[in-house]
């Protein structure tokens, strides 16, 4: 085993583990925003009351999330680690700093956004997921997700707070998708502009999708 640590804690072994953490994520991701979805069916949060609860008391579900607070985890602490790396790499700075057209914003901001993203999460749970399961625990049963929504998002603060929490998201899920397919050694030019565009779109609906349900609720479109 001692082979697997010391790949694990390789630069090689830091970037393969979080291309698989960011796929685990970005699975989480889609049956995340497939479930913010059904308040778009507007019947006063019948159909997305019967999803989230089946999502919060099916034991198969319940036992991913524990699999999902490690891959959140092991995601931030590898990916800090590498950027830790990677700037040590470069104590040295350049006499003179050459622009690079070919790199975006956005993949050289990857912490920045990633650090927002988890001061979002921290929001998000602190709304939602803590409360419902502290509830759920003391007194067998489930809050009222619904409501508990209607009553965030009335607060325009809460929603500026979720719009910024999901801008970032989508900005780093755009590198981070191609990415994640170059780390894990899927490179080839044949192919690369389709992973890349594959990516974008799945981050602008993922993100859309995120986005216009906070505002829906502010603006009542969803009561």
């Amino acid at each position: 085993m001692g082979w697997f640590f010391k790949t694990f804690r390789s630069s090689i072994g830091k970037k393969i583990s979080v291309a698989m953490t960011g796929f685990f994520l970005i699975s989480f991701l889609i049956v995340h925003a497939g479930v913010n979805a059904l308040i778009f069916y507007n019947d006063q949060g019948e159909t997305f009351n019967k999803a989230a609860h089946f999502m919060g008391s099916n034991p198969i579900i319940r036992t991913i999330e524990i699999f999902l607070v490690i891959g959140i985890l092991l995601h931030i602490i590898q990916s800090l680690l590498l950027w830790r790396s990677n700037r040590a790499a470069r104590s040295i700075g350049y006499a003179i700093v050459k622009p690079t057209p070919e790199v975006t914003w956005y993949s050289k901001s990857m912490t920045l956004l990633g650090t927002l993203i988890l001061l979002f999460l921290i929001v998000h749970t602190s709304n939602f997921w803590i409360p419902n399961r502290t509830h759920q625990f003391l007194h067998g049963k489930e809050l009222p997700l619904y409501l508990m929504m209607l009553q965030k998002f009335s607060n325009p603060i809460e929603v500026i707070i979720y719009l910024l929490g999901i801008f970032s998201l989508f900005w780093h899920l755009l590198h981070g998708f191609s990415s994640a397919f170059q780390s894990l050694g899927i490179n080839h030019r044949k192919y690369n502009s389709l992973i890349r565009y594959s990516g974008g779109i799945f981050a602008f609906i993922i993100c859309l999708t995120l986005a216009m349900m906070p505002i829906s609720i502010f603006l009542k479109w969803i009561k």
